[in-house]
């Protein structure tokens, strides 16, 4: 029988999504990993793998965490826009205070592929599903209490809202001005029809 892990799993697979979202695949090692997550060579390898099952496993963490901040911002909220629109500012909030110009983790991986990297393609391919399926959700509860108009394209409108997130993010890692922004999320919530 092995013996048994003295640290909290979780706890060192944030700690090294923590380090490939502020430096990059390519750019971060295995002693940044080791040193983030305050494990050895052998207890990473034991625990995630190697560096490419770990960077995945990270991504993944992170898509976790991410649905779970769209679904409380938007139940949390009286409607689905108001619910977008906090999730939204809470983001610029983020950006403006710093943290946020990292940009997004998914976004940012998209950002690091490789020209012909079909596996890291799909990766991050399948991260933008999951966050377009959490938003699809929330907009078919929405339609279903009529919130939306009944004709409502709730596939286009879950990737529009994704990718404009996506965009905010990106313009916020160069230009963290509050004014410029908020004219984007202004203009992303004018997508949300409602009745």
């Amino acid at each position: 029988m092995g013996r048994p892990r003295e640290f909290e799993i979780d706890v060192a697979l944030d700690r090294a999504m923590q380090v490939f979202w502020a430096k990059g695949f390519e750019a971060t090692s295995l002693d940044d990993l080791c040193e983030a997550t305050g494990l050895g060579r052998s207890s990473v390898y034991a625990a995630f793998g190697d560096k490419q099952t770990l960077y995945d496993q990270a991504l993944e963490h992170y898509e976790a965490a991410a649905v779970k901040r769209i679904r409380a911002a938007i139940s949390n909220a009286s409607s689905v826009k108001e619910g977008i629109a906090a999730f939204i500012q809470r983001i610029i909030e983020d950006i403006l205070a710093g943290p946020g110009r990292r940009g997004c983790f998914i976004g940012n991986c998209a950002a690091e592929l490789v020209r012909g990297d079909r596996a890291g393609a799909a990766r991050v391919r399948r991260s933008f599903k999951r966050i377009e399926a959490t938003f699809r959700e929330v907009l078919a509860d929405a339609k279903a209490r009529g919130e939306l108009h009944e004709s409502a394209n709730l596939d286009a409108l879950s990737r529009f809202i994704t990718s404009g997130i996506q965009g905010l993010r990106l313009v916020g890692k160069a230009t963290p001005d509050r004014e410029v922004l908020e004219d984007i999320a202004i203009v992303m919530l004018r997508c949300i029809d409602v009745r």
